[in-house]
């Protein structure tokens, strides 16, 4: 599916959003929530870029600050467990850069979290490109000053719920409570700070490929499951009571199963999100004005995303992570024909070691004036017996 994830995406789409809602394997959740969130696309187009943040020194002011969120992060996790571990290290990285990337936008406490559930499925450079599309494309506004973004789905979220549950919207409004006070850590955190681990992963897996409406469909079960009925409310009849019970949520209503599959079958769409969102909007104009935050448009999940900013084949080609040379193969051809032409230069010295010079052959056909060039190696010896040897020759 990844080889060719423009494909599937432009044609099958439902079948990748299907695969989403049965759950991602772990072992390619980390790969898959690079692809649907573009993030893979982003770091493709941008070469060197987190290196180059990662290398520079970051704002004194936001880097105290992360320093002192680092530890808060899964403190009972291993990755993150020892104070200055490589956990805490690429956590640091990450936010760093994205006050880098991002500084009129800054640090905000919430991403911690966001970033460190990354780095547990991915390297520091994935999570940095994923973290900045959900900042950017999933949940635009959301960390900015103010917290507008977010106040508005708030009360996006409180008129949805008037349509799921009106018991526990009527019981809501009966003691305003706002929506800011239960659900800003519901979503800006993307529910990793209030879930399960496992409901956690099978959120965040519906959650980048279909967009924002999967946060909403989660906070409106869990309203609707705590509050949704007259037996229930018997135990919160007040403002306190109320707001206790939904720090508190009942297991049974986090359970995976059990939340999974009343979100796929819970229908509110992104069109009913965005309907919402014109009205809310329009209100909060005639009451407070315009916006003061300016974010970009939401991208509803990985194909709005893709769509609005086609990929190239280039951008989606896989990469391995990981080389393994044998050792038992030579590394290059040169280094081969080098050493066989040494053996054989070897070989060649040891036989020219071995063989003795051949002898002189001496011609028989020589003329007698001529001495024989075996006489020529002789040299004349004459006998302590004779003198006179020297001076005759006693063969004549």
């Amino acid at each position: 599916m990844l080889n060719s994830w423009d494909k599937w995406m432009a044609k099958k789409h439902r079948k990748v959003r299907e695969r989403c809602q049965k759950g991602i394997p772990p072992s390619l959740r980390g790969r898959a929530w690079l692809y649907l969130s573009g993030g893979k696309v982003r770091r493709e187009q941008n070469q060197g870029k987190f290196q180059e943040l990662d290398d520079q020194p970051g704002d004194p002011k936001w880097v105290d600050i992360i320093e002192r969120d680092l530890h808060r992060q899964f403190p009972f996790h291993e990755m993150f467990a020892a104070r200055g571990g490589h956990g805490q290290q690429d956590l640091f990285r990450v936010l760093k850069a994205y006050t880098l990337h991002r500084p009129e936008e800054g640090y905000c406490q919430a991403q911690a979290p966001i970033a460190a559930v990354l780095l547990m499925h991915m390297p520091a450079e994935d999570a940095f490109w994923v973290l900045v599309q959900i900042c950017e494309k999933y949940l635009p506004g959301y960390y900015s000053t103010g917290l507008e973004a977010i106040q508005l789905d708030g009360e996006i979220l409180y008129a949805l719920l008037r349509r799921v549950s009106p018991v526990a919207h009527r019981h809501l409004k009966k003691h305003k409570l706002e929506p800011i006070l239960y659900m800003t850590e519901w979503f800006m955190c993307a529910f990793s700070r209030t879930l399960p681990w496992a409901s956690v992963l099978r959120v965040w897996d519906m959650f980048l490929c279909e967009g924002v409406k999967i946060l909403f469909r989660v906070g409106l079960v869990l309203l609707k499951s705590m509050l949704g009925s007259q037996e229930k409310l018997k135990t919160c009849q007040g403002l306190y009571e109320t707001m206790e019970l939904l720090r508190a949520i009942q297991p049974q209503y986090m359970q995976e199963s059990f939340l999974v599959h009343e979100v796929i079958v819970l229908e509110v769409s992104e069109k009913d999100i965005e309907k919402e969102h014109h009205a809310q909007l329009k209100r909060w104009k005639e009451s407070r004005g315009d916006l003061n935050c300016k974010s970009p448009p939401r991208m509803h999940g990985a194909k709005a995303i893709m769509t609005a900013d086609p990929p190239s084949r280039q951008d989606l080609r896989q990469r391995p992570t990981i080389i393994v040379e044998s050792p038992l193969t030579p590394k290059t051809d040169e280094v081969r024909v080098g050493d066989t032409m040494g053996t054989r230069e070897t070989k060649e010295d040891k036989e020219k070691k071995t063989i003795l010079p051949s002898p002189e052959i001496v011609n028989p056909y020589l003329p007698p004036s001529e001495p024989s060039p075996l006489l020529n190696h002789v040299t004349p010896q004459g006998s302590k017996e004779s003198l006179s040897s020297a001076e005759h020759d006693t063969y004549l």
